[in-house]
């Protein structure tokens, strides 16, 4: 059974990382996380640039913005999403159906971590960001004080395959992105990149 695709286990995820109290107690405690990093890089978007969102989950950033373009693998968190905006899109993020340099930015918070490749997934973005563009998410990553939980995460199916703090510098430099800036709260790294 995977969380991410179970609608009870996905429903009950998505209820957690809506409520405030929940979050910040729940990140604090598995990640020793400050989710206000997570909430003030969401709060920095600019609601006027076109924006891809991948994994949406339920909707954490997502907003009635008709520019914001939520997407996701699992229809059960499309679902969730839907209660906040109607451009939603079941995607792959390693195949993306948007031709390249289509956005303005691109958003990928909490999901990479869940992923086989997340390399992959970072080159998919980068390949569908406008030149100038910004990519910005958050991932637990190695090496943090966690990996006894990540291990536990890997053998249920919930996790795929998170790197350190330097693998995901690599991984934004091979994919052709600049200016990087990365944050780490407790097991949880903010990041952001330029095209």
């Amino acid at each position: 059974m995977n969380w991410k695709t179970d609608r009870l286990s996905a429903t009950y995820y998505d209820r957690a990382v809506q409520s405030p109290v929940v979050s910040r107690i729940a990140a604090r405690l598995l990640w020793n996380y400050d989710i206000d990093h997570l909430r003030q890089s969401i709060a920095a978007q600019d609601p006027s640039a076109l924006t891809l969102d991948i994994p949406c989950g339920g909707g954490i950033a997502v907003d009635k913005n008709p520019r914001h373009v939520a997407a996701d693998l699992s229809g059960t968190m499309l679902k969730r999403a839907r209660r906040k905006t109607n451009t939603l899109l079941q995607a792959d993020i390693y195949a993306l159906p948007f031709g390249p340099s289509t956005f303005d930015a691109c958003l990928t918070y909490n999901g990479l971590h869940c992923l086989p490749d997340p390399a992959a997934a970072i080159g998919e973005l980068a390949r569908v960001l406008r030149p100038g563009g910004t990519l910005r998410g958050t991932t637990i990553v190695r090496g943090a004080g966690r990996d006894p939980l990540i291990r536990v995460l890997q053998r249920q199916g919930s996790f795929g395959n998170p790197g350190t703090m330097t693998d995901l510098e690599s991984w934004l430099t091979a994919a052709g992105l600049t200016d990087i800036d990365l944050t780490r709260s407790g097991a949880v790294t903010g990041f952001t990149a330029r095209k």
